[in-house]
């Protein structure tokens, strides 16, 4: 895994980090988008794992592309019109696949500015806090570009049409509190405690069935493109197999006991 993301586990809790604070976190490289995915298939293989936060090192969450590299034309938007399309698709997009598909729930703790690429990483993730100091844009019109990495189907469902087109077409910044606002994020929280919140948060997921979870999440995905009979079929599926696990048992057993449940995965 590229020094890009940092990985830790701690209490079935993974936590990476956007590992190059010199450039902001900025993602410029397949490497950069390799590490992602690699770390997301590794949180994929672990079913211990139970929640996954995300977050920036430094002052920015990311910074989105990087501008110099745009410049020099150097890296992911190298060569020709169509290397340029398959070195999208290679690069943030397959990011934006698997980060989106991650099978543990994702928290985005944004700790200061997420920009352009950076914004539609956090709406990659499932839930998204944030510092006093964060600050967000789709910004890559005011850098003459469109946003290629899947933002134009993310935003929309985060912030709703009107506001994502407010957001895609002025390339406007706004503060943390105005992205509460507008339930880009769900909580602002002081620099100091935007850690704390988050692993507070991924705490309380944590405790949770573990398989259970996992599958909410898919039909929470699922239910945001099928149609209702479709997402029913699913669900009648996945309920099947939750009832006959032990985990559903322990949390019966645990209620009707008045005690604390204690969830293997099984």
């Amino acid at each position: 895994m590229s020094g890009y993301v940092t990985y830790e586990e701690t209490d079935h809790v993974v936590t990476l980090t956007l590992n190059a604070p010199e450039k902001r976190n900025a993602i410029s490289t397949f490497a950069d988008c390799d590490a992602v995915v690699d770390a997301v298939r590794r949180v994929n293989r672990d079913r211990s794992v139970r929640a996954v936060i995300l977050t920036g090192a430094g002052t920015a969450f990311c910074a989105g592309g990087d501008l110099k590299a745009m410049r020099d034309r150097r890296g992911i938007i190298e060569g020709s019109h169509a290397d340029l399309r398959e070195n999208y698709r290679r690069g943030v997009q397959a990011m934006a696949n698997a980060l989106y598909d991650c099978d543990a729930p994702t928290i985005a703790a944004v700790n200061g500015p997420a920009i352009g690429l950076g914004l539609d990483v956090a709406c990659m993730c499932d839930i998204r806090i944030a510092s006093e100091t964060a600050r967000f844009a789709e910004s890559f019109i005011k850098v003459g570009i469109v946003p290629g990495d899947g933002g134009a189907w993310l935003l929309p469902r985060v912030v709703g049409m009107s506001m994502a087109c407010e957001l895609s077409f002025t390339g406007d910044q706004i503060d943390a509190q105005t992205a509460k606002e507008i339930r880009l994020v769900s909580r602002v929280v002081p620099a100091e405690g935007l850690m704390p919140a988050a692993r507070a948060l991924a705490a309380r997921i944590a405790a949770n069935p573990p398989e259970m979870v996992r599958m909410t999440k898919r039909l929470l995905r699922e239910g945001q493109h099928t149609r209702l009979s479709t997402l029913l079929e699913m669900s009648a599926a996945f309920q099947a197999l939750a009832h006959s696990t032990e985990d559903h048992k322990e949390a019966v057993n645990a209620m009707l006991e008045k005690r604390s449940p204690s969830f293997t995965g099984r």
